[in-house]
């Protein structure tokens, strides 16, 4: 009643204004550079300036630190091909959610998307925020830290504020993304230059005997390559808003081909030219926010210039984030393993309010801990379950599912090279490092089984009848309805 009641506005709107849009559901509003965007800012976000200081720390010498970083970028690289072949064969938005559901079935396509909600896409806005936060308020602590609370209380605004930009307009989330893509691209081209000047000053002393001392265990190995995986992370966003793009198509290969590897090398040169031409016994002293010293010692008295830009880079990364993510648990709601009403659609608006709010909520739990190194652990050992499971079933796709149209066609060496990596990368800490966090976050995962079978599979009336008043109330509270099917 109330759903038929809000899109009867609606109707009664556009026919004042002929130019709306004929069905209330999210609408095709991203072109081809606002989707470049989406995958160069979120690559180049905050990894790059927290992860330097963690991956050099895990491998004690810069040799095989800059092998690292290497092998990171060839391994997303990889990985972002393998995502434009399943972008470009299953055209549904939700990055993951959709293909382990096209190859594997629900329960795995529900573990994802349970484990998405609640751990991996709230920890990873989360530690953007908090990355965003240091750098800020660096500026105003200079030479010491700054008090935790002030960094987690500025974290927590900057969640809300870009939760809300993105609940009001897919068009102003996409424009904010656009303008802080091209901002940090300016610190970046800063940071390069200036350690190629470096270099060519003489500043080589890290590069003489740059094996010695090296740490070369498996679980140091590992470590070093989530922290980096970290900072190269964001290659496969573009797939999460396949729908709202004007053509998948001829939009969606480019990123991952072209301008998505020019994020991968901006990443890796940010790391391979600036901190790594000072001396390691430096670097080992510095705090999380290496950018900051890098600035007041190479660009000073503009070095009020870096935390500027790197605020600019890391609340764009936060943004793209924001922005894809509420897509996974809109689709997820829209095929039933998530509440119906976190699928809705914003009558005025046009978005995916609801998951965009409980999102956003989500993430601000995340920020008590406060601890960026163990949430970066935490999260790249759940991402590369799934990544590798979805690649795996990329592999699968190619024998149960001839018929489906494959407009990019990797070789099968690519996806099976990705698969064997996140093998290494799942197993390797543990067995090297055993931690009681990688058993609570394999016992966390499957106890959305638990909830598969209550809600989902079965389905029980005493469940229907608690949702059906709280779906009610926060759709007049929020203006909301479930998406209409688009005519074409």
């Amino acid at each position: 009643m109330e759903e038929t009641n809000l899109r009867r506005r609606r109707e009664d709107e556009k026919s004042i204004q002929s130019n709306e849009p004929k069905t209330t559901s999210l609408q095709k509003q991203v072109g081809l550079i606002s989707g470049i965007c989406i995958i160069v800012g979120t690559i180049i976000g905050s990894g790059i300036f927290i992860s330097p200081k963690s991956v050099l720390a895990n491998t004690e010498s810069v040799g095989p630190c800059l092998i690292i970083w290497a092998a990171c970028g060839i391994l997303a690289t990889l990985g972002a091909l393998c995502f434009a072949e399943l972008g470009t064969m299953i055209t549904k938005s939700g990055g993951e959610y959709p293909y382990l559901m096209e190859a594997f079935g629900p329960i795995p396509a529900f573990l994802f998307s349970w484990t998405s909600l609640i751990v991996m896409k709230p920890s990873s806005f989360a530690i953007i925020c908090l990355s965003f936060s240091e750098y800020v308020c660096a500026a105003f602590y200079s030479g010491c830290n700054p008090p935790n609370v002030v960094v987690k209380l500025l974290a927590a605004a900057a969640i809300m504020l870009i939760t809300t930009v993105n609940a009001l307009s897919v068009r102003l989330g996409s424009y904010v993304q656009n303008f802080f893509t091209a901002a940090k691209l300016v610190i970046v081209a800063i940071i390069i230059i200036s350690g190629l000047v470096f270099l060519a000053q003489g500043s080589t002393k890290n590069f003489q005997n740059s094996f010695e001392g090296a740490q070369t265990s498996v679980g140091a190995i590992s470590l070093a390559l989530y922290n980096g995986l970290w900072a190269y992370d964001g290659w496969n966003q573009l797939n999460y808003i396949t729908e709202e793009l004007r053509n998948p198509y001829s939009g969606f290969p480019p990123p991952p081909h072209g301008h998505g590897t020019q994020g991968l090398e901006h990443a890796g040169q940010v790391p391979s030219t600036g901190p790594c031409t000072w001396p390691w016994g430096e670097l080992s002293g510095l705090h999380s926010a290496l950018l900051q010293t890098f600035g007041d010692r190479v660009l000073y008295p503009a070095s009020w210039v870096v935390p500027l830009f790197v605020a600019f880079s890391t609340i764009g990364a936060a943004n793209g984030t924001c922005f894809t993510a509420g897509r996974l648990i809109y689709v997820a709601g829209r095929e039933g393993h998530m509440l119906k009403v976190l699928s809705y659609v914003s009558v005025k608006h046009l978005t995916p309010a609801p998951a965009l709010i409980f999102y956003g909520i989500i993430a601000i739990i995340y920020i008590i801990p406060g601890d960026i190194n163990s949430l970066v652990n935490y999260f790249s050992f759940a991402a590369w379950m799934f990544y590798g499971m979805t690649i795996l079933g990329l592999v699968v796709m190619r024998f149960t599912r001839k018929d489906l149209e494959r407009p990019i066609k990797v070789p099968i060496v690519i996806p099976i090279l990705v698969i064997l990596v996140s093998i290494f990368l799942v197993l390797a800490p543990i067995i090297s490092k055993p931690a009681w966090e990688y058993l609570y976050c394999v016992l966390f995962i499957l106890s959305g089984l638990i909830f598969y079978f209550l809600f989902v599979h079965y389905k029980f009336g005493w469940a229907q009848r608690i949702s059906r008043p709280v779906t009610k109330h926060l759709q007049l509270l929020m203006e909301v309805v479930p998406p209409e099917k688009d005519p074409e």
